[in-house]
């Protein structure tokens, strides 16, 4: 039976609980665990759950509001309840803990455990001896590596049982790889198991980070062999050291004496649009070994509070990241460094004291970590543009906040407007102003414009009058409408005129203003050169764009109306007995008045009836 009581949770359940390491679990009145943690002494950290709800913040509030129950685990050590706790942690997905977002596994490079190795990418560990390194977090970086091995050393890549026995025999036979230059053939013995065996060391000693030892190794062989005129080895050393060379050169050089060296780093949301009871954060991890980074590993975690870095839980979700790739490592037995480099330090007990974790003030281990936070935000916003694609009803948002990041804006641009001209020959000049709200278009918002003060066909004159019509009028009725971002429809001489306009109403540092050329879809911000090239995915790019062909789509609309009432008042206004009503179904139907000329009389009947057909052929026959 659940335990609602909170008083009798703290007399019963507490003075039970051992004052040793362990993992405690909050259940609901269901029986569903909401919330697992750790702590050294278990009897301490419980009871302090339950005490004046004004010494907890908001979330402890209502976890707490919420437990009915509590189990826990005693274990040996905090190092084996940070392990007992990821576990738990990963079977029942409590509510109110921090999780990574997905289960996916990420891509591990195998060198299989059996005669004549092979080399490949899996993304399933098995206890049988192989060796495993990673993992990576991108395949394709994973499988560009692989391809450097098979590309340097001519590795099998079937999976044949190769032994000496059926080696000798001649039960195998050389395919097609052999023929074109990409095996050694082992299975039919054209490379000695003890050759082979080295060029499978060289792979492991390239993916543990020695790159340039191999690659001296590889030019002292090259070397040696030329020296005894065995120029088709030299050769064959040579290509190794200049594919592994140009590998190595993309790689990069931190500084060769930094050596064995953990990197974390994390970034937090800050959505514009928040999500009551979600947050996340993106970690990026990195390897350094020898002086270049081996490894590289990205992690999202969604908690259940938005986040900032200012926010007292930084340091759990921080351990929570570490614990979690340390995790993932030890999959393939790899160790954490005896080095660690933090933005900020997580919770005690997380390594044993024999492990530096510490903050880099200066020097390169302080460039090391920004770079790793730089990766990190870039893994957000990655992040958040597939996030944005797999959920249209979010997508708008996500893609103001996206506005705010690709365009350096101050604010949000929650308001945001459009301008755009139509004429056509310096006819109708009008001009038209859409207006979105949080990424969507506020119809009722949306202002239509006839040229009053520019002659004929001037694109320029007619942007400067309507922005300052526009902005003038905000102004003096409610200047707390400004938007905060302006954009105009246009390359770099309707964004001077619009720019111009908004410097002689003094708003010039209030109103960010862009233009989007329609060809390439450039953005011009104004005084820079250099146009911005968004990514064609990019949900920033989209609401722009968005905003561009409703800005144009509603300016044609409101030109077509003009020329409309225009041609109706000419010449067929001149037939007597014809009125606006006819006339304009006439050239709703005719699209011109040319085409109601050459239209016979059965024609029009059909469109205005018999008496009235009558008349408008008799006047153009």
């Amino acid at each position: 039976m659940p335990i609602k009581d909170k008083d009798i949770i703290k007399k019963e359940i507490i003075s039970i609980l051992p004052q040793q390491p362990g993992v405690y679990q909050f259940l609901d009145e269901g029986g569903k665990v909401i919330y697992v943690g750790k702590a050294k002494n278990l009897k301490k950290r419980v009871s302090s759950y339950f005490v004046s709800p004004d010494r907890l913040n908001a979330k402890t509030k209502v976890l707490v509001e919420k437990i009915a129950d509590v189990k826990y685990t005693v274990v040996e050590n905090e190092q084996d309840a940070f392990l007992l706790e990821n576990n738990l942690i990963k079977e029942s997905q409590p509510r109110y803990n921090i999780l990574l977002k997905d289960s996916k596994t990420y891509p591990w490079i195998c060198i299989k455990n059996e005669p004549f190795p092979r080399v490949f990418i899996t993304r399933k560990l098995e206890r049988d001896g192989s060796s495993y390194f990673g993992p990576y977090s991108s395949a394709a970086y994973a499988h560009s590596l692989v391809d450097m091995f098979h590309s340097m050393f001519r590795l099998r890549t079937c999976s044949l049982k190769l032994n000496k026995e059926d080696i000798a025999k001649g039960k195998f036979k050389e395919c097609l790889n052999f023929h074109i230059g990409k095996c050694d053939a082992p299975c039919v013995g054209k490379i000695a198991e003890i050759d082979y065996n080295e060029n499978i060391e060289a792979v492991k000693s390239i993916l543990k980070g020695n790159s340039s030892q191999m690659i001296r190794l590889f030019k002292d062989k090259m070397t040696e062999a030329a020296s005894k005129m065995e120029f088709e080895l030299a050769q064959a050393y040579k290509e190794r050291m200049q594919l592994l060379s140009a590998h190595y050169n993309k790689s990069l050089i931190v500084q060769p004496t930094l050596a064995n060296i953990d990197v974390f780093s994390i970034v937090f949301t800050d959505s514009v649009k928040k999500t009551e009871g979600k947050g996340s954060a993106f970690g990026n991890y990195f390897r350094v070994t020898n002086g270049c980074i081996t490894r590289v590993l990205n992690l999202e975690l969604k908690t259940q509070t938005d986040l900032s870095e200012e926010d007292t839980g930084k340091k759990e979700i921080l351990t929570h990241f570490m614990l979690s790739v340390y995790n993932i490592l030890s999959d393939a037995d790899e160790k954490p460094c005896k080095e660690v480099l933090v933005p900020f330090l997580p919770k005690e007990g997380i390594l044993s004291s024999d492990h530096n974790i510490h903050v880099p003030l200066k020097g390169d281990k302080l460039s090391l970590l920004e770079l790793s936070t730089k990766n990190a935000k870039e893994f957000m916003l990655q992040a958040l543009k597939q996030e944005a694609l797999k959920n249209p009803e979010e997508k708008k948002s996500i893609g103001v906040e996206m506005l705010k990041r690709d365009l350096h804006l101050k604010e949000y641009p929650i308001h945001i407007e459009c301008f755009d001209n139509s004429n056509i020959q310096g006819t109708d000049p009008v001009a038209s102003c859409v207006v979105f709200r949080n990424g969507k278009p506020s119809k009722k918002d949306y202002r239509k414009f006839n040229i009053k003060t520019v002659v004929g066909a001037n694109d320029f004159a007619s942007m400067y009058e309507v922005v300052y019509r526009r902005y003038s009028r905000l102004m003096e009725e409610n200047r707390e409408d400004l938007p905060q971002l302006v954009v105009v429809d246009g390359g770099r001489g309707q964004l001077d005129f619009a720019h111009q306009a908004l410097k002689d109403l003094g708003l010039e540092k209030d109103i960010p203003i862009i233009g989007i050329a329609k060809r390439l879809e450039e953005l011009i911000r104004p005084g820079d050169p250099n146009p911005l090239f968004l990514d064609k995915n990019s949900p920033s790019l989209k609401i722009i764009m968005q905003l561009r062909d409703e800005a144009h789509r509603f300016g044609i609309t409101f030109h077509r109306s003009l020329r409309l009432k225009r041609q109706t008042k000419s010449e067929l206004k001149e037939i007597k007995g014809i009125g606006d009503a006819t006339s304009k179904k006439l050239l709703q139907h005719f699209k011109s008045v040319e085409r109601i000329k050459k239209a016979t009389e059965a024609e029009l009947a059909a469109v205005i009836g018999k008496s009235a057909a009558k008349k408008v052929f008799a006047h153009f026959n």
